[in-house]
């Protein structure tokens, strides 16, 4: 097992100083439900400081919240109706999950969707995770579960597996949350060291999906699997010192940038 070194990070796409709006990213984001507003809200918010474009396909109560919020979403696009393919189509990666509620309506719309556009880079996080189907896991896909949806993964998939078994079979990227982040692709895995009990709070594992999204617009899965993972824990460590583990998912959204500047601007 390899640990991760942050030299890793000097591969990571920067954006060039005389890029133009769209070159350095497009994110759509399918996520959020009735139940589940602010799951989605943060993923987008982190995502919209990283790449250059975030678009974002949700119920209609949540899209009502996003248009509302739009002097600290500036650069958000709320996807017409019927008009989520063409948003797809434009996204260098589509982010599904953060919100969304479980049930046949998910399941559905998970499985049509990363189905029929196989080729797109996919992060597969939250209640498209549960119930997605295992057996159209797209290649380089990344998928982010906890231990107990690896576990529900597994049942899916009829065996015991390890997360390197699991990632090699289905030619896809493991971002398994936890004290230590396991990040496994068909070659191998590495592990994600940091982290503190102030992460334990929710939301922040959608913090984790819009950073690892964000940075998969302009970089391979496994890279920006692996690195979203540090980042993510970097700032909440950045955050322990001030405030010990009184901070939640909104003050992650916050520090992310500022490790960022620090980790990659070195």
């Amino acid at each position: 097992m390899r640990f991760f070194s942050n030299e890793v990070l000097k591969k990571l796409y920067k954006p060039r100083r005389n890029s133009h709006k769209g070159e350095n990213g497009k994110l759509l984001v399918i996520g959020g439900s009735e139940l589940f507003h602010a799951a989605s809200m943060w993923a987008l918010e982190v995502a919209s400081k990283i790449v250059d474009m975030v678009f974002y396909s949700s119920v209609s109560v949540n899209e009502e919240i996003v248009k509302k919020q739009k002097e600290r979403f500036n650069d958000g696009i709320v996807v017409p109706e019927g008009k989520l393919e063409e948003y797809i189509e434009e996204a260098d990666c589509a982010l599904i999950g953060p919100g969304m509620e479980r049930g046949s309506l998910t399941r559905r719309q998970v499985n049509e969707l990363v189905k029929k556009y196989k080729s797109k880079k996919w992060v597969i996080d939250g209640g498209a995770l549960q119930e997605m189907d295992v057996g159209v896991i797209p290649r380089g896909a990344i998928l982010t579960p906890h231990k107990k949806e690896f576990e529900g993964l597994l049942k899916k998939a009829g065996g015991d597996m390890s997360v390197g078994e699991f990632a090699k079979k289905y030619k896809c990227v493991v971002l398994l949350k936890g004290v230590k982040d396991e990040v496994c692709n068909e070659k191998g895995c590495v592990m994600v060291e940091g982290g503190n009990a102030g992460m334990t709070k929710g939301g922040t594992g959608d913090v984790l999906a819009g950073v690892v999204a964000a940075l998969n617009c302009k970089n391979d899965s496994f890279l920006a699997a692996q690195a979203g993972s540090y980042i993510n824990k970097v700032a909440g460590d950045s955050l322990h010192k001030r405030v010990g583990i009184y901070f939640n998912a909104s003050d992650l959204v916050s520090e992310v940038p500022r490790v960022m500047k620090k980790l990659l601007f070195f």
